[in-house]
């Protein structure tokens, strides 16, 4: 009886083997094997890049990775070539208090080169094609957003404890700390429909002092303030500048907040809370609209 039930149990395994064999495409053992040789990396697949909130340095293209997560359509980064910008946090300073805290962050940035986000409006242009065939343009867009140079930036955290637990409520980034000018440049743009074709125009370029991101209800947004606004074919000279704050300090009387994506809204209140934290380092979600050809 015995020796009946191991070969009765030989055989069954025998043919489920066999059954697997036959019953599977010679594709599903390449497959296979190919997964047995080569490991995917599950962090590389669900993550973004991880910064350091120490003193060491971090590629700017790193730093400013919740561009693409906030852009509610594809864009591509981009560096430029033997650049070595990077953001060094300096100090940390938190006031606790029995209900809430603050916290200030100063860091800087150095290198010479440019970090360039570009947008992909081919979607906007396919959305307003009948608003283009009427011959009106399109107004504002924003077409890029670019880190030019060196600079200084202060960041600014401000939440409540509960239990004590910390709750981020406003991340503040000043690129215009102590006085300095800001390196973050905005290229916002005009689309019109000329000879069958979609043409770029009227090219403004606005700088940035500071970006906004608070704890609300409703939609996700951030808020923007600017420091110039002038078009990209004006000169350098005093007056041109001169008139470009003035347009600026006027444009931040009504500008609305920009509505963002709400993974990139709550990846910088996350990243406040690390600061807050005083955790070694923060990893950005994954920017689903980066395209794959980006260059960071």
């Amino acid at each position: 009886m015995m020796m009946g039930s191991l070969s009765s149990k030989s055989e069954r395994k025998r043919k489920a083997v066999f059954s697997f064999f036959v019953l599977h495409p010679p594709s599903f053992f390449l497959a296979l094997l190919f997964c047995l040789a080569c490991p995917v990396s599950r962090a590389a697949e669900t993550s973004g890049p991880t910064i350091h909130l120490n003193t060491d340095p971090n590629p700017v293209a790193d730093f400013m990775y919740f561009v693409p997560l906030i852009s509610p359509q594809p864009m591509a980064s981009l560096s430029s070539l033997g650049g070595a910008q990077s953001v060094r946090i300096l100090s940390t300073k938190r006031h606790l208090a029995s209900h809430a805290f603050t916290l200030t962050c100063e860091a800087e940035l150095t290198g010479d080169g440019w970090q360039r986000s570009v947008f992909d409006l081919a979607a906007s242009i396919h959305r307003h094609e009948a608003q283009l065939e009427n011959g009106c343009p399109m107004v504002r867009l924003l077409k890029s957003i670019e880190v030019k140079g060196a600079g200084e930036i202060t960041m600014d955290v401000e939440g409540s404890l509960s239990n004590g637990l910390a709750v981020v409520k406003e991340v503040r980034l000043h690129f215009n700390a102590h006085g300095n000018a800001s390196p973050v440049w905005l290229d916002l743009c005009e689309i019109r429909r000329l000879n069958g074709e979609a043409k770029i125009g009227n090219e403004i370029l606005a700088r940035v002092n500071t970006l906004t991101f608070r704890r609300q209800t409703g939609p996700p947004t951030m808020e923007v303030s600017l420091a110039s606004i002038k078009h990209k074919e004006a000169g350098n000279g005093f007056w041109q500048n001169l008139r470009g704050r003035i347009a600026g300090a006027a444009a931040n009387m009504f500008l609305d907040p920009l509505t963002v994506e709400a993974a990139g809204h709550q990846a910088m209140l996350d990243f406040g809370l690390a600061l807050i934290s005083d955790s070694p380092t923060f990893t950005f979600p994954l920017a689903r609209n980066l395209q794959a050809n980006s260059a960071p």
